[in-house]
C-alpha cells in the first residue's frame, strides 16, 4: 500500500484552491439518474469514493466521464435497478441510489452497506422514510428490494437529523404525488447543495438548510449542467494545517458561511482569521491555546468530521482542551496514534481530555479512516522529525492527492509507491 512520508516543522504559507464537496457530490450524482439525458456537473473532485460511484453508475448502464474536474454523465441508458454488492461494499453512500431509483423506475434492489471504521450507521431511517412515501420492502439476509406502484407525499419525521435519510428522502420525494414535508431533516450545506441542483432539474423544493423541507412533486424532470460547492471539511483541514504548523495560508474558492463553528473554535485557539468572498486567510504565528469544551454535533454546530483534525491542533495547545463526540461511537481511533507521535490524550467514553505539550515528533503511523488519517498528516506537519502515514487509501476517500496541494504551501511530503516483493536469487 501506499505511504505519505513527511518531514514535519515547516510553516504551511502560500494559497490554496479548495476542491469540490465529495459529500455534495456523490448524492447528486446518484440524484442525476432521475432525468433522461446528459448532465455535466462541474468542481467534482478526483477521488476514489467518486470513481465508485461512477463505477457504479456505468453498471446501471449510464455513460460516465471525468476529465479534470468535470463528470459528463449520460442517464439514457439507464437499464438496471440492481445495485450491485460488490460496489456497495465498497462504499456507504452508494445507498443514496434508493431514492432516485425508486422515482425512475418504481423498483430497487440494494444491500445493507455494511459495518463503518468510525460507528454504526444504521440505514433505519432511510427505510422508514420511504416506507412513509408508499414503498413495500422486503429484506432477505443483506439483500433489500424496494418497491412502489406510485410513491405519495407524506408528513415525515426524523427520529435524528441524518443527513443520508434527509437525502434519499428528498428524492424520493421529488416524482411523488403531493407535497412531502421533513420535519428535524439534516440542515448541512450539502443538503442545500442537493436541493439546487434538484431544482435547477425542475423539482420544486423549499427550506433545506432549515430543519423543514418541503417538497413538492413534479411529473418530470431533465437533465441539467451544475457546478458542485467547494468542501468545507478540506477547508477546515487545511485551516487547522496552518495552524499547527505555525504558517500563514489563505484558502481560496470556499464558503465561508458554511464554516462558522470551525471557524469560532479555531479563533477561540487563538487563530487569526480574515473573511473577504470566497477567501479564508489563516495566520498562527505562536502556540495556539487550550479550547476548554467542544462538543460535536449536526450541523451548524462543530462537525464530528472536523474533530480529529483539531485535536492535532489541541495536543499542541497550552493549556487542557476537552472534546465531547456525540455523532459516531468509536471516532477517536486516533489518539492511540497521535500518542505514539508524543501527544497527550485521555480517552473516557465519548470525552477526550487533551494537555497540550511543546512538540511532536515524527513516527510511522496508520490511517484508520478518512478524517482519522488527515488528522495524522497534519501531525506529521507539524511534528519535529518525519513522519510515515500508512494506510493512505483512506485519507485519497476524500482528499484530491493531498500532497501535490500541501507541496503548493511549502510542505515537504511525497507519496511512496510499494516497494514490490523480490524474487529470490537462485544459482545455477
Amino acid at each position: 500500500m501506499e505511504k505519505l512520508v513527511i518531514e514535519g516543522g515547516i510553516p504551511l504559507s502560500g494559497a490554496v484552491r479548495i476542491q469540490g464537496a465529495k459529500n455534495a457530490a456523490l448524492p447528486i450524482l446518484a440524484a442525476s439518474i432521475m432525468a433522461s439525458g446528459t448532465h455535466t456537473l462541474r468542481n467534482v473532485p478526483k477521488l476514489l469514493d467518486i470513481e465508485v460511484m461512477l463505477g457504479i453508475l456505468r453498471s446501471l448502464g449510464c455513460g460516465a466521464e471525468h476529465k479534470e474536474d468535470t463528470v459528463v454523465l449520460d442517464t439514457t441508458g439507464l437499464n438496471s435497478t440492481h445495485v450491485p454488492e460488490e460496489l456497495m461494499k465498497q462504499m456507504r453512500s452508494s445507498i443514496f441510489l434508493m431514492g432516485p431509483l425508486l422515482s425512475r423506475f418504481g423498483t430497487v434492489q440494494v444491500y445493507q452497506p455494511g459495518g463503518c471504521a468510525i460507528g454504526e450507521r444504521k440505514i433505519d431511517l432511510h427505510l422508514r422514510g420511504l416506507q412513509a412515501l408508499g414503498v413495500t420492502i422486503e429484506e432477505t439476509g443483506s439483500t433489500i428490494i424496494c418497491t412502489a406502484e406510485d410513491l405519495k407525499g407524506a408528513d415525515i419525521t426524523l427520529d435524528f437529523p441524518s443527513v443520508g435519510a434527509t437525502e434519499n428522502i428528498m428524492m424520493a420525494a421529488v416524482l411523488a404525488d403531493g407535497i412531502t414535508t421533513i420535519s428535524n431533516a439534516a440542515r448541512e450545506p450539502e443538503i442545500q447543495d442537493l436541493q439546487n441542483f434538484l431544482n435547477a432539474m425542475g423539482a420544486d423544493i423549499i427550506g433545506a438548510g432549515t430543519d423543514t423541507i418541503t417538497i413538492r412533486g413534479v411529473r418530470s424532470l431533465h437533465a441539467c449542467t451544475y457546478r458542485i460547492i467547494p468542501d468545507r471539511i478540506v477547508a477546515g483541514t487545511f485551516m487547522v494545517a496552518a495552524a499547527a504548523t505555525k504558517g500563514s495560508v489563505a484558502l481560496e474558492g470556499v464558503c465561508p458561511q458554511h464554516l462558522n463553528a470551525a471557524i469560532h473554535v479555531l479563533r477561540r485557539a487563538g487563530v487569526q482569521i480574515t473573511v473577504h468572498d470566497d477567501i479564508i486567510n489563516v495566520h498562527a504565528p505562536i502556540r495556539p491555546r487550550a479550547v476548554e469544551r467542544i462538543v460535536t454535533a449536526p450541523h451548524p454546530s462543530f462537525p464530528t468530521d472536523l474533530q480529529s483534525q483539531v485535536m492535532v491542533l489541541l495536543s499542541l495547545a497550552d493549556g487542557i482542551s476537552i472534546m465531547k463526540e456525540t455523532i459516531f461511537e468509536s471516532r477517536f481511533k486516533h489518539v492511540d496514534e497521535l500518542t505514539r507521535m508524543g501527544a497527550d490524550i485521555r480517552v473516557d467514553f465519548n470525552s477526550a481530555f487533551i494537555r497540550g505539550v511543546p512538540r511532536l515528533y515524527g513516527a510511522t503511523v496508520e490511517a484508520t479512516d478518512l478524517r482519522a488519517g488527515a488528522a495524522l498528516v497534519i501531525a506529521g506537519l507539524a511534528a519535529h522529525g518525519t513522519t510515515v502515514v500508512e494506510q493512505i487509501h483512506h485519507v485519497d476517500r476524500g482528499y484530491d492527492r493531498i500532497e501535490e496541494m500541501l507541496t503548493r504551501l511549502g510542505a515537504r511530503i511525497r507519496r511512496q509507491a510499494p516497494v514490490p516483493d523480490q524474487a529470490p536469487v537462485t544459482g545455477e
